[in-house]
């Protein structure tokens, strides 16, 4: 287990900052499909459908996907992790989701820090950066999980609509889920991979067809 030091919380906190260029600000991950249908209309439902992702869909196999990569020995057993990672993306936005922000975050990171992270979804590419630069692995999960839900809670914000105190209260309450997924993520594998947050994976599907929109997924 890597030895946490500030500068590693440092680097954490600038790979998953919102200025750091990857464009998460460019995708709602099925949220502003959800927002134009009326299921999320109020911070209480934005609570609800944040926390569903996080804990029962692509959140928990993302925080799978990071850890799965962080521990992978040789390049064979991460271009097999990736190759899960994209088949369990559920539409085809997801998926250019993850694996446009992971091309932009390993071409970032890898000119930064000279390290070889291409053509890597996202977690993955989090993941094996993350191995290469000795962080330790809880805090990542945690880290990448609250920039997770950072970033949905900012699309509210946008469309709900959602205001700036509210938006700050749910990211406040929803941080110890993050914690409690990335503690449960070390004891757990790929064979754990799973999903039942339906309605977000049906969202994403619905977004490809929408006709007025401002966010790419």
């Amino acid at each position: 287990m890597a030895t946490l030091t500030n500068s590693d919380i440092l680097t954490l906190v600038q790979w998953l900052s919102p200025a750091y260029p990857v464009g998460g600000f460019a995708y709602s991950h099925g949220l502003e499909a959800a927002i134009e249908l009326g299921s999320v209309a109020s911070p209480q439902d934005t609570g609800a459908w944040v926390s569903d992702v996080l804990e029962y869909g692509s959140g928990w196999n993302d925080a799978l996907f990071l850890g799965a990569a962080y521990a992978a020995e040789t390049p064979v057993d991460l271009t097999d992790i990736d190759a899960t990672a994209r088949a369990f993306s559920a539409s085809s936005e997801r998926l250019m989701e993850t694996s446009l922000l992971g091309q932009a975050f390993g071409a970032v990171t890898g000119d930064v820090w000279g390290l070889n992270l291409q053509h890597l979804t996202y977690p993955v590419a989090v993941g094996r950066a993350a191995r290469l630069q000795n962080l330790p692995l809880p805090l990542v999960t945690e880290m990448f999980l609250q920039a997770f839900l950072s970033n949905l809670v900012a699309c509210a914000t946008r469309l709900v609509p959602l205001g700036q105190t509210d938006a700050q209260r749910l990211i406040r309450d929803l941080t110890p889920l993050c914690t409690t997924i990335a503690a449960k993520a070390q004891d757990a594998g790929l064979e754990d991979l799973s999903s039942t947050a339906f309605l977000p994976d049906i969202a994403a599907m619905k977004h490809e067809t929408q006709y007025s929109r401002i966010f790419r997924t």
